[in-house]
């Protein structure tokens, strides 16, 4: 049997995809920083009065010069604890939650063939919702520290209070759920893209090559980034401090938000941001899938070395009693 063939229980899975969404959002976390303060700035037009102690971003490149400029690199990794444990959290409910319910509707299949696009595009979704339920309190508080200036600057726990002594209290860091809720499509066809692509384009292989799982895990983020722009500005939007256009006052639903951005900078204001966006996105996913791959190729190479040493510890014991009670001295009465 290779070390391939036996399935991972779900919170392996959950584990190799946590390790390589942490490892790749390192890696890009300045991209994800200067993506969130794109979408959360309001195009400027010839004649609009506008506040110039809040920085103003006209591509990536411009982003993340001026954030160098005013914080030193430091700048480009504000409030990457938060975004790490955010990711590491989602990800872990993620891959566990679409493990268990993948491998549930598999055993219900009377015949084992491969789930189609549409129940894999399900089975993420779910995945998904039961993730953002519980994880989502922390994306608040990594974009609220995302979006704060150099002086305005908090600490993950200093940033979770203010949110809470706002005006939406407690529930303020579930600010976007709906729009989160919506957006479980985004790794659903993501993941669920993923697995199409691989039967297709390499039909009956168990275990892709880094390179192969780097392909694919890039082409399918991208398409599911494409298809879900809008919403995801929208999000981003919710979670921020309201635009200085609405006088402090927070958005009520992201479509209040999309019709915001509509009215201010046009229907293509739904997609600003969407160049670092998807860099980010083909990046982080191509890395997340290259490493989930091989950590769980790892974890079942460590399953199999700790079944191997527990047989060999039980036989040993086996022996053992068997030689004692051979050499055991027999009494008569």
């Amino acid at each position: 049997m290779s070390a391939q063939s036996k399935p991972l229980p779900p919170w392996g899975a959950a584990v190799a995809g946590a390790t390589g969404a942490v490892l790749a959002n390192t890696l890009v976390y300045p991209l994800d920083i200067v993506k969130t303060r794109l979408q959360v700035q309001v195009a400027r037009k010839p004649g609009d009065e506008h506040d110039d102690s809040q920085p103003h971003y006209t591509s990536t490149w411009d982003a993340i010069t001026k954030m160098v400029d005013e914080d030193g690199v430091k700048g480009l990794y504000a409030g990457i604890n938060g975004a790490l444990l955010g990711v590491a959290s989602t990800n872990f409910a993620y891959f566990y939650w679409y493990s268990l319910v993948r491998e549930l509707y598999l055993k219900s299949k009377k015949l084992p063939t491969p789930p189609s696009t549409a129940t894999e595009l399900l089975l993420g979704a779910v995945a998904g919702a039961v993730a953002q339920v519980f994880t989502i309190p922390v994306a608040v508080v990594t974009t609220r520290q995302q979006t704060q200036t150099k002086a305005d600057r908090k600490g993950m726990l200093d940033t979770a209070r203010e949110i809470i002594h706002g005006e939406d209290g407690p529930s303020g860091l579930w600010r976007g759920l709906k729009a989160s809720l919506v957006l479980v499509v985004n790794p659903a066809i993501t993941y669920g893209a993923y697995e199409r692509l691989k039967t297709i384009i390499f039909p009956g292989k168990a275990r892709l090559t880094p390179g192969e799982a780097f392909l694919l895990g890039a082409m399918s983020k991208a398409l599911a980034t494409i298809a879900t722009q809008p919403l995801i500005v929208a999000k981003v939007g919710l979670q921020s401090k309201p635009p200085p256009q609405r006088q402090g006052k927070h958005f009520t639903g992201f479509v209040e938000v999309m019709q915001f951005i509509i009215k201010h900078e046009g229907v293509l204001g739904l997609f600003k941001g969407i160049g670092p966006q998807i860099l980010k996105g083909l990046l982080v996913q191509g890395i997340l899938m290259m490493t989930k791959e091989r950590m769980e190729i790892a974890f079942v190479l460590l399953f199999r070395y700790v079944r191997k040493i527990r047989s060999e510890q039980l036989a040993k014991a086996a022996e053992l009693a068997g030689k004692v009670k051979i050499t055991s001295p027999i009494t008569t009465k």
